[in-house]
This record gives C-alpha cells, sequence and structure tokens, in this order.
C-alpha cells in the first residue's frame, strides 16, 4: 500500500456506509424490506475498509505524481465493487457482472443500466442507484482537487488565489467543495418540489443532475416533466453541472472580483448563448424549442437524459456537443470547451503568423490575463489525440462484438464523455443486459479510462514528454 494515499480513499468509504444508513432508515421509514439486508452488508464492509485505510500509515513525503494518479484509479476500481452489493445481492437476481456495470456506470456518472423497467424496482434500490452517482460525482471533483498542483498552469491561475496548495488549506477547500455540492443538491431538490415535481423524483433527479449522471427514478422523463415550464427549469438546472462548481461561490462570496476567477465560465456562456441561439434559428421549425432546449444542455452538460422526441437530424450534432463538454472543474467530461478553445485559437494563430509574418498574435485568453503557452498546446493536442485512439480502439471493439457500426460509434463517444445513452443520440432502445460478457468488460474499462483520462493517461504522458 505504499504506493497508495489510502487515507485519502477512507473518506469516500466511510461516505458510503453513511448512505447505506441513510437506505436503511429510509427503507424502515417506508416499509420497503426487499433488500434491506443488502444495505447492511453494505454499511458494514465500507466501514470496515474506511476504518483500516484511515488507520494505514503512509509515508510523510509529499506523494509523487504516479502514487496520485494510482490512489485515484484505485478508487475506482475499489468503490463499485462495494456500491454494487445492494445489486448483487438484491431480489432481482443479477449476476456480479450486471451488478458491477451497474455500480460503474453510476459511479463514473455514465448512466447505463441493465434495469430494462425502472418501475420493477422498489424505491430503496433507486434511491441507491442516484446515491452512487451522487458519490462518484464528489470523487470526480475531489480528485481534481487532489491532483490540482500538476495540471495545466493556465486551469491553476483561474483557481490559485482560491486554492492554496498546503495541505490545511486543501482540508479547507475539500470542506467547501462538500458543502458545495451538497447545497447545491438541496437547492435543486427544493427547485424540483417548488415546480411540482414528486418529492422522491426530485430527490433522485437532484443527485443526477449535480453529479452529471444519466440514471432517472422512471423509465421515461415525459412522465416526470409533464409542461413546458417544469422541462425550461430542469434544462436550466442543469447547467450548474456544466458550469464551474465554484461559479456561484464565487459571484456571491469572493470579495475581490478578478476576472480570472470568472473566465472559463464567462467562455461557457458565451458558447451557451451561441449555440442555443443557433438551435432557436435554425433548428425549431418543426418541433417545440423547449425540447430542442433540454436535450442541448442535457448534452452540454454530459447528462444526457432527453424526453423520446424524433430529432434523427440532430443527432451527430448533440454527440459534438457531448464531446466539447463543459467545464474544467464541474461533474462534466467531454474534452473540455476551454481546451478546444484555446486549440483552435493557437491554430488559427500559427496559419496566421505564416500568411502575415510581420504581425505578432497574441494566444491569450478572452476575459483575462492569462497566455497560454506551447506546453499547455500540446497537452491539449495529445488529449484530442488520446480520445481519437480510444474512440477507435472502443469502436472496433463493439463492432466485433456484433453491434452495427452505427451504434457501436454512438456507444463508444457516450462511453467515453460518460453520457448516458438517449433518444436524443438514436440508441435510447439500446440493450446492455444482454450483452456479451467481454463488451460489457470493454465498457467498465472504457468507462472508468472516460473519467480518469485527463487524471492518468495524460499527467503519465506528461511525465515523459513535456518535461521542464
Amino acid at each position: 500500500m505504499s504506493l497508495f494515499r489510502v487515507k485519502y480513499l477512507s473518506f469516500f468509504f466511510i461516505l458510503i456506509s453513511i448512505f447505506s444508513f441513510f437506505n436503511i432508515i429510509y427503507s424502515f421509514y417506508f416499509n420497503l424490506y426487499l433488500n434491506l439486508n443488502t444495505y447492511y452488508f453494505t454499511l458494514i464492509i465500507s466501514a470496515v475498509i474506511g476504518v483500516i485505510f484511515y488507520k494505514i500509515k503512509t509515508s510523510e513525503k509529499k506523494p509523487s505524481i504516479f502514487e496520485k494518479i494510482l490512489t485515484v484509479f484505485l478508487g475506482y476500481v475499489l468503490m463499485p465493487l462495494v456500491l454494487s452489493i445492494p445489486f448483487y445481492l438484491s431480489i432481482y437476481n443479477l449476476t456480479f457482472l450486471n451488478a458491477l456495470f451497474e455500480s460503474v456506470s453510476g459511479f463514473t456518472s455514465t448512466g447505463f443500466t441493465i434495469f430494462e423497467n425502472i418501475k420493477h424496482i422498489d424505491q430503496g434500490l433507486i434511491l441507491w442507484r442516484s446515491s452512487v452517482q451522487w458519490i462518484g460525482g464528489l470523487y470526480f471533483l475531489y480528485s481534481i482537487i487532489f491532483l490540482i498542483d500538476i495540471y495545466d498552469q493556465s486551469l491553476k491561475k483561474s483557481l490559485t488565489n482560491f486554492l492554496s496548495f498546503s495541505s490545511s488549506e486543501i482540508l479547507k477547500q475539500t470542506i467547501k467543495i462538500f458543502l458545495l455540492y451538497s447545497g447545491l443538491t438541496i437547492s435543486i431538490f427544493i427547485i424540483l418540489n417548488i415546480f411540482g415535481i414528486r418529492s422522491f423524483n426530485s430527490l433522485n433527479l437532484a443527485m443526477t443532475l449535480i453529479s452529471s449522471g444519466g440514471f432517472l427514478p422512471v423509465n421515461e422523463l415525459s412522465s416526470v416533466l409533464i409542461n413546458d415550464m417544469q422541462i425550461i427549469i430542469f434544462s436550466l438546472l442543469m447547467l450548474i453541472s456544466f458550469f464551474s462548481i465554484f461559479f456561484t461561490f464565487n459571484l456571491i462570496f469572493l470579495r475581490n472580483k478578478n476576472l480570472n476567477f470568472f473566465y472559463e465560465d464567462i467562455h461557457l456562456f458565451l458558447y451557451f448563448i451561441i449555440v442555443t441561439s443557433i438551435f432557436f434559428i435554425f433548428f425549431s421549425y418543426d418541433t417545440n424549442f423547449t425540447y430542442s432546449f433540454l436535450s442541448l444542455v442535457s448534452s452540454i452538460s454530459n447528462i444526457g437524459i432527453s424526453l423520446t422526441v424524433d430529432q434523427t437530424n440532430l443527432n451527430f450534432i448533440y454527440l459534438i456537443l457531448v464531446i466539447v463538454g463543459g467545464s474544467f472543474f464541474s461533474t462534466s467530461s467531454g474534452l473540455r470547451f476551454l481546451k478546444i478553445y484555446s486549440l483552435t485559437k493557437y491554430c488559427l494563430n500559427q496559419i496566421l503568423s505564416f500568411s502575415k509574418p510581420k504581425n505578432i498574435f497574441m494566444n491569450k485568453l478572452v476575459f483575462s490575463k492569462i497566455n497560454f503557452d506551447n506546453k499547455d498546446i500540446n497537452k491539449y493536442f495529445l488529449t484530442v489525440l488520446i480520445f481519437v485512439i480510444s474512440l477507435f480502439s472502443l469502436t472496433i471493439l463493439l463492432s466485433l462484438s456484433e453491434i452495427k457500426f452505427e451504434y457501436s460509434f454512438k456507444l463508444a463517444v457516450l462511453t467515453l464523455m460518460n453520457t448516458v445513452n438517449s433518444s436524443a443520440y438514436g440508441i435510447s432502445d439500446f440493450d446492455f443486459q444482454n450483452l456479451h460478457f467481454l463488451t460489457k468488460y470493454f465498457l467498465i474499462f472504457f468507462m472508468i479510462i472516460g473519467r480518469v483520462e485527463l487524471l492518468s493517461l495524460l499527467l503519465i504522458a506528461k511525465k515523459f514528454l513535456f518535461k521542464y
């Protein structure tokens, strides 16, 4: 265990035991005894692991890059195993692989499910599915903080005055993240209740939205969102996981309104306005715009859930929005808008420098004093390259599993971007339960790769390819 900083993981295993306890209380209160024992097992096992990990002595030296990466990756392997216990021991006769598939899908905020009919699942297990997403979203945010000192300089500068890298300040900021994450979840729950959505559905949807997950407490979203106002409010709430989790905090509490704290969110806001305007002008002539708006916001925030509407002509556009993604410091996935924007601007500047060699073109982000250098551009390019290689590899593997190419390509994109399959991408009826066991393992592996790619492969490449 010398390579792993398991004290970092102990908190999350204790958190799993707390959520198990909540599920026990909920099951007792509503007389849901079908899967009650499974939460007892999960509580005990997660609590024991959490205590053991906390008690293990680790080196006092500052952990290396590889130790941090291995620790984060270990969390993505061990925690889904514990989180799969209620699925595996439930009355629904799930195999171990199906239970693991469901838990990994939730923990990585992907949302693929092996359950064909959510109505057949008891409320306790539905709540557990949402809890798995919530814990996974928080783990992703904490992992970024855990690895913050080895990220791109341009990304760090937007947080430098907000995050000190001393251990005591990191602890304070992780507590702040927990409070923000929890507070936003409660706020979403209250808002959904105010607009007439049933409390149980509001609670599950709140945990789905804040984590950029894809699990629903019902089979069809249309059974929850029954009018245009609910659709618009739900769509706007999805933007919380599109922008930085610190955005709201900085707006309210930050005394020195330095644009460096907001430059990414300003870019994201303009990107959102432009994309929405394009959809409103060009793509809303044959359907209710609120349906397109929900699918648009769901795609840019990497949630993926949508209403059942035939929009075959927009499937590919929605996939592109999924690939672009949202904020660096959010629970959304994707390549990240700011990186694609910076890479595009750099390429245009390089082209213009050849056509107008006497002019100087600055690689500077608008609305900030931040410049990105060649090292950052190299890493951005590598990010795109890793995605293309991963997409090609997974598409081939899925095609070899006798899945038609169109579905293989779409499913590969959604897997790597941790976005649920839905009618917005023309793949809502995909059957995960009856996939070949090797195909399920491939999807599990790439769901994790999609979540930790920038936390592992990119950083390892940085070690060897971008030496200072």
